[in-house]
């Protein structure tokens, strides 16, 4: 008897282990999921910014800049 307790109390924390451990994994792929998303927009962003910069920089007059904004628009 005392040693069917003391299986049955171990195959539980196997159990509970194990089920621990999936939950786990399911938040890493969740957080780099998360971690991509946040890079492409990062990465959209920076090249808005060089956009911005471009134009702040250089004299192309109202056309080229109408042609950048509509460019990131389209994204």
């Amino acid at each position: 008897m005392t040693v069917l307790i003391v299986l049955i109390v171990a195959i539980a924390k196997v159990m509970s282990r194990r089920y621990q451990s999936l939950g786990q994994q399911q938040d890493r792929t969740v957080q780099s999921a998360d971690a991509i998303r946040a890079q492409d927009e990062i990465r959209q962003l920076k090249d808005r910014v060089a956009v911005l910069e471009r134009v702040v920089t250089d004299n192309h007059g109202s056309l080229g800049l109408d042609r950048e904004i509509e460019r990131l628009r389209d994204r």
